[in-house]
This record gives C-alpha cells, structure tokens and sequence, in this order.
C-alpha cells in the first residue's frame, strides 16, 4: 500500500505554489499517493483585485481543491507550505491550522511525519522563523519533524536552509521557479515520504 502524503499550502502570486508542485513531485517519485490542496483564500475581493499578480495566480489554481481536516486525518505525513507574513505563516495557512483542535484532541495528527515549506522576497525575509514556527505547531501535534537538513545531493544550491526549502523571490511574481529550488523542494517531498513510510509502525501501536 502506498504512502499517504498530503500538501497543503497558501500562496498569493504562485511561488510557494511552484514549491508544493515540487514537494508534491519528490514524494510522488517514491510510489507515495499524495493530495495537493490550498488554503482557501481569506482577503476581500478588492485586495485581490488591486494586485494583478495575486489575482492572476487565484485563477490560475482555481482547479486545485481547498484543504479539509479529513485530508490531514487521511494522510500518513504532510508538508505545510505558505509565504512569509512579518516572520509567520499566513492568515490563510493559519486558519487550516486553528480549525484542526478536534483532530489534534483525537490524536489524529500524531505520529506522522511532518516537513514545510516557505518563500519571502529577501533573503533575510522570515523563511527561517516561519518554518520553525510551523515546527512549533508539529510539536504540539506530536507530528515527527522532517527537517531537509543536509541530505539532497547539493543542498546549498538552494540557499542551504536545513528546516526545509526556503526560496527568497526578489519579488518576482511571473517567473519559473529556478531549477536549485525544484530539486530542493522534489528532494525534500521524497524524505517526507520515505521517513513517512518508516514510522508507519507508530501509527499502528495507536
């Protein structure tokens, strides 16, 4: 049977939803059965109007479905992905999170392997302390953290962030994620799958 891997991410203008393509791709590549799903978007229409950018990536991924809890309770490991928003996960990302007291009381996220994923526009940006923040919340789950580390086979190509692929954008808003940051996000959806896979025993001592 194959490993359940849910993705599940916000973004606004498309560069944290290129990452979750990849993480998706990486997990995919080990035989898992893996959900991409989004944050539903929060914003009021006039804020997404006012940004072409942002309006043109809503959308585009019109066609990928919103993130429920029971796609949390159906999997066997997940990867968070969202933009930073002053050094914490969005609004959009934070609500999923917040509406999962039920199946975090049930012991429904426990012992699955978890992992994230972040874009700002500088380097200096947040991408650190929004991935630890999510780890944060792992914690609390009782998820087992899967950080990237230094495992892939260049890991410095994309900035050598061991918590998990963090892409600074400059801003940009219409362009192709650079190749370093596809494999960084492939590789580390592979590691959630495999380390997924591994505490699979965990889950059947509940």
């Amino acid at each position: 049977m194959s490993t359940k891997i849910l993705v599940a991410y916000y973004s606004s203008t498309g560069n944290v939803h290129q990452i979750a393509q990849a993480v998706a791709a990486g997990a995919e590549s080990t035989g898992a059965e893996v959900r991409l799903r989004r944050a539903p978007e929060l914003a009021p229409a006039e804020a997404v109007e006012s940004n072409p950018a942002w309006k043109a990536h809503l959308e585009a991924v019109a066609d990928v479905p919103d993130v429920t809890p029971d796609d949390f309770v159906w999997s066997e490991g997940y990867a968070l992905g969202t933009p930073t928003r002053y050094g914490t996960p969005s609004a959009q990302l934070k609500q999923v999170i917040d509406g999962l007291g039920p199946q975090w009381q049930q012991g429904l996220l426990a012992n699955k392997a978890a992992t994230a994923f972040v874009s700002a526009s500088n380097a200096h940006g947040g991408n650190e302390s929004t991935l630890l923040t999510l780890n944060n919340v792992y914690a609390h789950w009782g998820a087992i953290i899967v950080p990237s580390g230094y495992t892939s086979a260049n890991p410095y190509a994309a900035g050598g962030n061991p918590y998990g692929t963090g892409y600074a954008s400059g801003g940009a808003t219409d362009t192709p994620l650079p190749d370093e940051y596809v494999e960084a996000g492939k590789a580390q959806g592979a590691r959630l799958a495999q380390v997924a896979r591994l505490i699979a025993p965990l889950r059947a001592d509940r």
